[in-house]
This record gives C-alpha cells, sequence and structure tokens, in this order.
C-alpha cells in the first residue's frame, strides 16, 4: 500500500536544503568579495533552470518510473550541493577573481535547481499515480505542508550553524537530500513507467485542461514571491523603521507566513472530500482581500495580520491546483502535467522578484495590487471554468 510518509519527509529534507542557501547567500557574497546584486544572480538561475527542466523530468517518470527518476534528482541534488560546500571551504581562505567565483557560484546553484526540479512534479505525479481523484487535494496538501516545514526549517538550520563558518550549513544541507535520497530508495515502491510500451504522450505547454491550474500556479508562486521579496522594504519605509528593526519585523511576517501556509496545507489534508476548485476559489478569495490589505495596512500588527491571512487564502490554494491538475489527464500523462504546473511555478521564482521590486520602485504597494489584480482575475477564472461533481476536469478515457 501506497504511504505519502517517505515522499513527505524526503520533500520537507530538500526543501530545507533548496530554501537555507537563501540564509547564507548574502554573507556569502560578501565574503567572496562580489557585488550585491550578484546574489541576485545566483539565487535567481535555479528558479529558471526549475523552470525549464520540470518538464522533462515530469516526462522522464512518465517513460521510465516515478522512483528512478526521483532518484536522479534528489542523488543529483545532494551531489550539487557537495560540490558547492567544497568550493566555498578552500574559496574564503584565500577568494579566487571575482568573475571565477561568480561563474562557479552561479553553475552550482544551477546544478541545485536542475535537480531539484525533479521533486515538485515527479512526487505530485507519485500521488497520482496511488490516490484517488477526489482524496487528491488532501495528499497533495501533505506534500504542500512538508515543503512550509523545510522552508521554515532550512534558514533555521543555517541560523544555527553559520557561526561554525559558511561552508558548515552547505555541508549539512548536502546531507539532508542523501537522507532522502536513502528514505525514497528504502521505502518508496517501484512501479512501472506508465507510458512503457505505448505511444509516447506529453502535455502541451498550452494544453486546455490545465489552463486553470497553471495560471493558479503562476498567479500564487508571484504573489509569494513578491511577498516574500518585499516584505523587509515594506516594513522600513511602511512603519518608518531602522533597517535592524524592518528585519526584526519582517522575521515575525515571514515566521507567521509559514506557520499558516504549513496550518492551512493540514487543515486541506484533512477535510478529504473538499473538491480542489471549492479550494482554489475559497482560498483565491482570501488572497485577494489580503493583498489589498497589505497593500494598504498602516501598522505592524495590521501589515503581519494581512501577511498571514494571504498565507492562509495561498495555502488552500497551492495544493489544490496540483491536485485539479492530476485530476484532469489521463493516468499517462500525470508526470508531463506536474511539470508543466512546476514550470509555471518556476516561471513566477524567476519574474516576480523582479517585477515586484521593480514596481516597489513605483509604489510601496504597487506589487501587491498587482497581485490583487491577478489573483481576482484568477478567481473570476475558476467561476467560470465548468468542472465536473468531483471538481475536476472531465478525462477522457
Amino acid at each position: 500500500m501506497f504511504s505519502v510518509t517517505p515522499l513527505a519527509v524526503s520533500v520537507a529534507l530538500c526543501m530545507s536544503a533548496m530554501m537555507g542557501f537563501n540564509a547564507v547567500a548574502g554573507p556569502l557574497i560578501r565574503a567572496l568579495g562580489l557585488a550585491d546584486w550578484h546574489a541576485g544572480a545566483v539565487v535567481s538561475v535555479a528558479g529558471l533552470l526549475w523552470m525549464l527542466s520540470a518538464r522533462a523530468w515530469g516526462g522522464a517518470s512518465d517513460r521510465l518510473g516515478r522512483k528512478p527518476v526521483l532518484l536522479v534528482g534528489v542523488g543529483g541534488f545532494a551531489g550539487g550541493y557537495m560540490l558547492l560546500a567544497l568550493f566555498v571551504l578552500m574559496a574564503l581562505p584565500s577568494p579566487p577573481p571575482v568573475l571565477l567565483s561568480l561563474c562557479l557560484l552561479i553553475v552550482a546553484r544551477g546544478l541545485l535547481g536542475l535537480f531539484y526540479a525533479a521533486v515538485p512534479p515527479v512526487s505530485g505525479a507519485l500521488v497520482a499515480d496511488n490516490i484517488p481523484p477526489q482524496a487528491r487535494a488532501s495528499y497533495m496538501a501533505r506534500l504542500g505542508a512538508a515543503a512550509g516545514i523545510g522552508m521554515v526549517a532550512g534558514p533555521f538550520i543555517a541560523s544555527l550553524l553559520a557561526g561554525r563558518g559558511l561552508a558548515m550549513p552547505l555541508y549539512a544541507f548536502a546531507a539532508l537530500p542523501l537522507v532522502a535520497l536513502f528514505l525514497l530508495w528504502r521505502f518508496l515502491p517501484a512501479g512501472p513507467p506508465v507510458q512503457a510500451g505505448g505511444p509516447r504522450r506529453a502535455v502541451r505547454l498550452a494544453d486546455p485542461r490545465l489552463r486553470l491550474p497553471v495560471v493558479a500556479a503562476y498567479v500564487s508562486m508571484f504573489t509569494i514571491n513578491a511577498a516574500q521579496i518585499c516584505v523587509g522594504f515594506l516594513m522600513i519605509d511602511r512603519l518608518d523603521l531602522s533597517p535592524q528593526d524592518g528585519a526584526r519585523m519582517a522575521g515575525y511576517a515571514l515566521g507567521g507566513i509559514g506557520i499558516c501556509l504549513i496550518a492551512v496545507q493540514m487543515g486541506v489534508a484533512a477535510a478529504k472530500q473538499v473538491a480542489p476548485l471549492t479550494w482554489i476559489r475559497g482560498g483565491v478569495a482570501i488572497a485577494v482581500a489580503a493583498a489589498l490589505g497589505v497593500a494598504l495596512a498602516g501598522t505592524a500588527p495590521l501589515l503581519i495580520g494581512a501577511f498571514c491571512l494571504l498565507a492562509v487564502g495561498l495555502g488552500a490554494v497551492v495544493p489544490s491546483f496540483q491536485a485539479l491538475a492530476a485530476n484532469s489527464v489521463g493516468p499517462d500523462e500525470q508526470g508531463s502535467a506536474a511539470g508543466t504546473v512546476a514550470a509555471a511555478q518556476g516561471l513566477a521564482m524567476v519574474t516576480g522578484p523582479l517585477i515586484a521590486t521593480g514596481l516597489y520602485g513605483l509604489a510601496p504597494a504597487a506589487p501587491f495590487l498587482l497581485a490583487a489584480v491577478g489573483l481576482a482575475l484568477l478567481l473570476a477564472f475558476s467561476l467560470n471554468t465548468g468542472k465536473s461533481p468531483s471538481g475536476a476536469e472531465e478525462v477522457s478515457p
């Protein structure tokens, strides 16, 4: 019988490693003598390669089997982190030329994004393979909650270990996917490729069955990234705080966001009979109000409360569009569909920070007003999308 626990733990471990790098990126860039904007370039390349490779990983899992593709992805992720840690260990005592350091960091971070891109689509396809449509949102939410735990745990681990040297957190982050690799190898059942011996089928980028999940994936991830990149600036400018106090208040807001994301997705996991489309509509409606609240709030409690409310809405949306995508395609297209949705998330990871920071320079409220407009359009789209009673698009046999 399929158990989601090893998969969820592995997702949490890999997400911890993926997000933990962001906590040491700034100090590492400074220690190597690079410019601050280089940190953005290094971090963004992971999202770019995630976007470009997610569909390929998902399609490969349809043809070659979920387990072997997932093992390759997680193993490559661990190897990329080990190379990054070794470079940092050797470079810190005597930093190499700036261009060489930048190129090596971009290559190493790019490898992390490339291999990590296998985890979300193949994990989603595994759930779709083994869980009936009416319960998929619940199981996707378990994976989402695990990823949320990783988002919180990664920076915390980095803060604990950074005092022992900047390479130490990177070695820890290399060890986490190794643990995940063992769990997946030992406890994840191997299944035959779903396209073995049959015609190769790949979901098109513009497949009409996936329009709503893809749009929901992009808009929700754009909003999350806009909130994460702008929260510190907003606390400083809106509340007239020093950089240190602004960072502290931003930490409170981000902590609240993480807790709310985890709690809501655990709630979605418990409500197994609620259709994905219902969660999307309700979650997006809450997120619209919350984004407007962030744009207008003028006190610390209101700002933090609005950010937390935003997390509540999006916490319901994220696992639901993944389940909706799985319910919208056939059994031999699950990997490709999950990869298409993951690619939309990767695109938002690349464009979200760029657009949000550009708009913030015009007006602090602008990124959140844009997010509110996008979410409102998504809500209208979801209300006008015809669905079956279970909340999934009808799949032709």
